[in-house]
């Protein structure tokens, strides 16, 4: 068993740092042999966070932070990813399946999140996302009609 691996930065408001940042985590969790499952649907997870955080959060004000801090673990992936925003009430974002909202491209991020994640939780009056992912996670489960 290996130590965690900790990773701890601050970038401005830009996509680009943010996928930088998203590689560095992918990295860790591949050093820590994490499975192509796990490493997708955290890919897909730091993508929808840290682009909700720069876009919705701080208006993609380079003036403005995103914090992230992981940490990696054989056991299980933590990341924080937190804005310097108004913040948002996670509830009012509308279902994006229901049929009212069904064209509506924004939501989905948020539903993918929860369908892939063993563990979501907005703090900080909407301005912090804390994710978990347990090691070969069998998220998400699929149900066949």
């Amino acid at each position: 068993m290996s130590d965690p691996s900790v990773l701890s930065v601050q970038i401005p408001s830009d996509t680009s740092e943010g996928l930088v940042v998203q590689e560095q985590i992918i990295s860790l969790m591949e050093q820590h042999e994490y499975s192509m499952r796990d490493v997708f649907a955290m890919r897909l997870s730091l993508e929808e966070a840290i682009t909700n955080a720069i876009r919705h959060g701080n208006r993609g004000d380079r003036d403005k932070q995103v914090t992230i801090n992981a940490t990696v673990s054989d056991e299980k992936l933590r990341v924080e990813v937190e804005d310097e925003g108004e913040g948002f009430d996670p509830d009012d974002v509308p279902d994006p399946t229901s049929a009212e909202f069904i064209e509506r491209p924004s939501g989905r991020g948020l539903m993918l999140m929860r369908a892939y994640l063993n563990f979501v939780e907005y703090s900080n009056g909407g301005r912090r996302i804390t994710m978990e992912r347990e090691r070969n996670s069998e998220l998400p489960i699929i149900e066949d009609d």
